[in-house]
Parts: C-alpha cells; sequence; structure tokens
C-alpha cells in the first residue's frame, strides 16, 4: 500500500492488518512520501515489510511510521528474530518461500523468536511471486506456531485456502492478485473477496 486515497478505502473494508513495502527493490517501495500519514492510521495493525534490513533501520521505520508489526522476507537468522523482539514492543512475522524441496526443521529454531510464521511461494527473489504453491505440502509442517498464508492467493480460490480447516492458520496474506498495479489495491473485488471468507 502506498497511496493515501486506497489506503482509506482498504481500511473501510474489515481488515486487521495493512503493510508497507521498505524494502527498495520492491515496486511496491512504500518510501517516505506519505510517512505522516501512515503514522497516523489507526484502529488498524500497519505491518512494515523488511528485507535483509538492519536492526537501526526497522528500528528507525517503526519510530517514522508507528509500526505494529514486522514482516521479514529475507534471510533473517532466529538470533536477530529474537533480538528485535527484546527490543522492540511489535509483532514478528518470519517469511519463507515453500516448495517440494523446503525443510520444515529449519523453522524450530524460529520458535521463541518471533510470533507468527508466513508461508509464500517459493522464489528466486524475495517478495511475492503471485502465484499458488502447493498447499497440501502444509500438511508437514508440524509446529504449533500460527502462521499467515500467502502465494497466489485470488478471488477464485481464497475460499478453498480455509477449508483445510486448520486452527494455526492465522490470516490470509491478499496481495498482489487483488492490484490495479503495484501497490494500488482493486477495492471492489477485495471487497467482494472479504465478504466471500466471512460467509
Amino acid at each position: 500500500m502506498k497511496y493515501p486515497d486506497n489506503i482509506v478505502a482498504v481500511t473501510a473494508l474489515a481488515i486487521d492488518y495493512i503493510g508497507f513495502i521498505f524494502y527498495e527493490k520492491s515496486k511496491r517501495f512504500v518510501g517516505n512520501a506519505n510517512q505522516e500519514y501512515i503514522k497516523g492510521l489507526k484502529c488498524i495493525t500497519k505491518v512494515g515489510v523488511f528485507v535483509n534490513a538492519s536492526l537501526t533501520e526497522i528500528n528507525d521505520k517503526i519510530d517514522e511510521f508507528n509500526l505494529n508489526a514486522v514482516q521479514l522476507h529475507g534471510d533473517e537468522s532466529p538470533q536477530f528474530c529474537e533480538e528485535l523482539k527484546q527490543y522492540t514492543a511489535v509483532t514478528v512475522i518470519k517469511a519463507f518461500g515453500i516448495d517440494q524441496h523446503f525443510d520444515w526443521t529449519v523453522l524450530d529454531a524460529y520458535i521463541g523468536a518471533i510470533d507468527y510464521f508466513l508461508f509464500d511461494t517459493k522464489s528466486n527473489s524475495y517478495g511475492g511471486t503471485g502465484i499458488q504453491f502447493d498447499w497440501s505440502l502444509l500438511h508437514q509442517y508440524k509446529l504449533e506456531c500460527p502462521y499467515f498464508l500467502s502465494g497466489g492467493l485470488d478471488a477464485d480460490n481464497v475460499k478453498d485456502a480455509l477449508k483445510a480447516n486448520d486452527p494455526r492458520l492465522y490470516a490470509l496474506d491478499l496481495n498482489s492478485k487483488f492490484e490495479v498495479e503495484p501497490g494500488l489495491k482493486d477495492i471492489d473485488l477485495l471487497a467482494h473477496s472479504i465478504n466471500s471468507i466471512k460467509k
């Protein structure tokens, strides 16, 4: 999200989290143009998305934008996540790209260092692909830590994501398939999909 009018429209929907990407190579990079506007947003959890940023950079953005959560989408170690949790009051979400070769045991070391995992489609680059991974792979996830599901969610499959009835599935990340262009959400499509989820 990076356009004020679009942010207003999104926050009017029944959503709990809104994301702002602070990775400069992303097409959705938020920059600092709307810093004061974003900082003033209330009644919604503001998530800063980072890729291999330093603790100092993340802490600065938390303060500058009044972030409530951070999503780490790079190669951040368990030790890094633990240190971040120790010195900030924000929720920590650690993202992992999933494919048939994913080693689920790497998640073990993050328990206690993060609040949630985010499972996305494996990619050679950082960030989303807009492609759905094989959700049956989630049967191999044996930990109790709740997770966000991302990767290729769209208006046609979003209800299917809930059919597994996995109590650890905490949230759905509705992103690229609900955009008019990078960083600009299709409000009508998003509203329709949110209503279908809640039925």
